[in-house]
């Protein structure tokens, strides 16, 4: 048996070949430019030849594919939404997968969930039953595992984390991404960065460190380079971050009883300094027992979480598909 995993992004294709216990043999990077629809997939076949002929593998050879892919994986269809891919809203990738090779298993799995199995195969969370995996990017989500099984939900949307309700009375403003998105992604901290520098540079009562940016090109690395100079609105905006990384983390705590706490995502990167900050605060709104018992960490795959998650769903979907 041969597995494949492969991790699709907005930009880019990774994919290696695993052993039975996932480690990883070989692998390669293909970059989509400009692809969309159907020559996305094409890509992705083009990927897995070139593995298969490293490898030294023959067409005849029985296969398992895991793919992680940057939306909703919906696990009864293998169809999937992915917003960043166009010509993605409902693409049928594992029948795709499944008519270039027939001689294969194909599992499809959204990157969350991907990070999560990542982790708990091969990093900083090897062995554990119960984990999240919270990833903090542009957006926010979160992989779930419990029991030994990741949670999917009625549609697959499980993990949709940047919704959390964390600060009351509820503001318009968070309609199109949910209010803990809105202040602790990397676009929310631009965003909440943005919108205090305007106002206090308008009514002349700032000069710090971010003011020396035109405000309209300010990202969270702004942000955490101005919080180094000592700068206050780079410093309440990540106060405010830090409190709701550490609310929305308790909230886990609370309902899964879980070992670990995972952060990960491009965030963390420079929020990584912050996690013992994050416990403390998680401390006070958490269940005293379970978080007492949980470990709170910085991924250690920042790079490849997710090519080690869809190892391991290569290895899932072939137990499955053998069971009795």
């Amino acid at each position: 048996m041969v597995y494949i995993g492969l991790d699709l992004g907005g930009t880019k294709i990774s994919g290696a070949l695993f052993t039975e216990n996932n480690t990883m043999l070989l692998s390669e990077t293909l970059y989509l430019e400009g692809r969309v629809g159907d020559e996305v997939a094409e890509q992705i076949f083009t990927l897995c030849d070139n593995l298969l002929f490293k490898g030294s593998i023959g067409s005849d050879h029985k296969k398992s594919i895991g793919i992680c892919v940057p939306g909703i994986a919906y696990s009864k269809s293998g169809n999937v939404w992915a917003p960043n891919i166009p010509g993605w809203e409902n693409y049928p990738l594992r029948e795709r997968l499944f008519d270039r090779f027939p001689n294969s298993t194909v599992m499809v799995e959204s990157d969350r969930t991907c990070y999560i199995l990542g982790e708990v195969s091969q990093g900083v969370a090897k062995g554990c039953e119960n984990a999240v995996f919270i990833a903090v990017g542009t957006g926010i989500g979160a992989g779930i595992l419990i029991d030994g099984r990741v949670l999917h939900g009625a549609s697959d949307i499980v993990g949709a984390t940047g919704w959390m309700a964390l600060k009351p009375p509820y503001n318009k403003e968070w309609d199109s991404c949910g209010c803990f998105e809105s202040h602790a992604s990397g676009s929310g901290i631009a965003t909440r960065a943005k919108m205090i520098l305007s106002s206090r540079v308008s009514q002349g009562t700032y000069n710090g460190h971010l003011s020396k940016y035109p405000i309209d090109s300010i990202t969270a690395y702004e942000v955490f380079a101005a919080l180094k100079s000592g700068d206050p609105i780079a410093k309440e905006v990540l106060d405010t971050a830090i409190e709701m990384w550490g609310m929305a983390a308790a909230n886990f705590v609370s309902l899964f009883n879980p070992e670990m706490i995972i952060f990960g995502g491009g965030v963390f990167g420079p929020a990584a300094s912050f996690i013992d900050e994050i416990y403390t605060e998680a401390k006070k709104w958490a269940q005293p027992i379970a978080i007492n018992q949980c470990r709170f960490a910085v991924t250690s795959l920042p790079e490849s979480a997710g090519l080690y998650g869809a190892g391991a769903i290569a290895r899932i979907g072939y137990i499955n598909s053998n069971k009795i």
